[in-house]
């Protein structure tokens, strides 16, 4: 579902309004092309997804269910920052900043039950990462002027 929607909401030629909207944005220089995107994303969700599935396939327990609950919190908090998009920039911010947090968590708690798990989030990780900074530049560098951020 979350991939759905950040299919739906990103800025590309299936999206046009959207895309002019991030066009016209003033953009970090670390901002990685477009088409960097929908190479980036589903193999990012594809390796949460894997990680969930080896927490899924673990024996039962209360760790198993905690950081299932985690995943599942994540992966709501991940269309939540899609959603958002243009025209709620803060909360887009917000729910940017707490996807970070989220996965954090996540990777503690799966730790906990695979290590295998665990691992697979240090890609997720790290690119969510750098994606909050790249949001909050947008955010920063364009909230004076009117503009949209996706």
């Amino acid at each position: 579902v979350t991939a759905l929607i950040a299919w739906k909401r990103a800025p590309t030629h299936a999206n046009p309004t959207i895309e002019r909207q991030f066009d016209r944005l003033e953009k970090s220089a670390m901002e990685p092309p477009k088409s960097a995107y929908s190479v980036l994303w589903p193999a990012l969700f594809s390796v949460m997804s894997l990680s969930a599935l080896l927490i899924w396939n673990a024996p039962s327990g209360p760790g198993r269910t905690r950081a299932l609950s985690l995943w599942g919190a994540l992966q709501g908090l991940n269309a939540a920052w899609m959603w958002l998009g243009p025209r709620q920039r803060l909360a887009q911010v917000a729910a940017a900043a707490s996807t970070v947090g989220a996965t954090l968590l996540y990777a503690r708690a799966a730790e906990k039950v695979d290590e295998k798990a665990a691992r697979l989030v240090a890609p997720y990780a790290g690119w969510v990462s750098f994606a909050n900074l790249l949001t909050g530049q947008l955010w920063m560098r364009n909230r004076s002027k009117g503009q949209t951020l996706h």
